[in-house]
């Protein structure tokens, strides 16, 4: 049997290896996809670390990694709409009986030289977009543009708040820029997020611990508050500080993971202001990453900024430190299997 490099996290001890699997075969309505980039996100670092636990897996061991680029290899029995050769998209995930089961933690992903989809959950990936930009749309950018776009419901002229300008939140700036929303403030303690969210598109960079901060965003907005608030921090303190600056009627969508309590802290004003919280997941991934590909195709969106650097697979423990550490501020790194 073919063998193949993958990288494999023991969920139980948390423990990620470098392994020899079998070669996975197509079966019937499945694509084997050859991965040419797979980057490494935040919610990769936390199912090593054990804040995040694979929900649906079957068994303790999952190859990691839902951001995927590749060729097709093979076609599975049936398949007529996929030939080998295609460069294609993988979706973050798949639904399965009418539930979201996530690539490379309900499943395994492609953190590895091949990786299974089902022939439903991936897009083509036109010729003028790299392997490495490719790989990054199906989380690092449909998940912010569907919680702006689909969750947030952010209509043009609309204020709003991005807390965390990391991996997610600084391509939600770049993307509420291209929807229309202003002015658009962002939120983060690290001096290096907050240049770049500026230089991505924000309107104003604030500090989390400004003592002026509500008289900032009060001024930036004429007074009236944010209309919507962006949470990719998954921090209860920065849940209550955007609590704090939301207009009436505003909406605070919570995009970062987070296993910690969520208070309102004043109940009577929240319900007088008819304020919303809403929780985010992901994104619709038939309607976002063709969406999201056609804007990159037209020249609306580049996201070559956001490839921090690129590491073999071998090198995956490597690229996950650095991410957890933040050495040098990365957006997202790449593994090239």
């Amino acid at each position: 049997m073919e063998q193949m490099l993958a990288a494999r996290l023991h969920v139980p001890s948390r423990t990620l290896r470098i392994e020899e699997v079998a070669k996975p075969e197509p079966g019937p309505g499945q694509v084997l996809v050859k991965v040419e980039a797979a980057g490494v996100c935040l919610s990769d670092v936390h199912l090593i670390d054990g804040t995040l636990t694979p929900l649906l897996l079957p068994g303790d061991t999952v190859t990691l990694g839902h951001e995927v680029s590749g060729t097709i290899a093979e076609t599975g029995p049936g398949v007529t709409r996929w030939t080998p050769g295609q460069r294609v998209v993988l979706y973050a995930g798949e639904v399965r009986d009418g539930v979201t089961h996530t690539r490379g933690v309900d499943y395994d992903g492609g953190w590895a030289e091949y990786a299974l989809s089902a022939e439903d959950a991936l897009v083509e990936l036109p010729d003028t977009i790299p392997f490495d930009q490719g790989a990054i749309i199906p989380d690092a950018v449909s998940t912010p543009w569907g919680a702006i776009t689909a969750t947030g419901a952010v209509r043009p002229a609309e204020a709003v708040g991005v807390w965390g300008a990391g991996g997610l939140g600084v391509h939600a700036v770049q993307l509420l820029r291209a929807v229309g929303a202003c002015p658009i403030v962002a939120v983060d303690p690290n001096l290096t997020a907050r240049e770049r969210a500026l230089a991505r598109g924000a309107d104003l960079a604030l500090d989390p611990a400004d003592p002026a901060l509500r008289e900032r965003i009060g001024a930036a907005t004429g007074g009236a508050g944010l209309a919507a608030a962006f949470d990719f921090a998954g921090v209860p303190a920065v849940r209550a500080q955007a609590l704090s600056v939301l207009a009436p009627k505003g909406r605070l969508v919570l995009v970062g993971l987070t296993d910690q309590p969520l208070t309102v802290a004043d109940g009577t004003r929240f319900s007088y202001l008819q304020q919303q919280i809403l929780g985010h997941y992901g994104s619709d991934m038939p309607v976002a990453l063709p969406q999201l590909l056609a804007l990159v195709r037209g020249g609306r969106l580049d996201f070559s900024g956001s490839i921090s650097g690129e590491l073999p697979l071998a090198r995956a423990a490597e690229a996950v430190e650095r991410l957890e550490s933040k050495a040098g501020d990365p957006i997202r790194l790449i593994l090239r299997p």
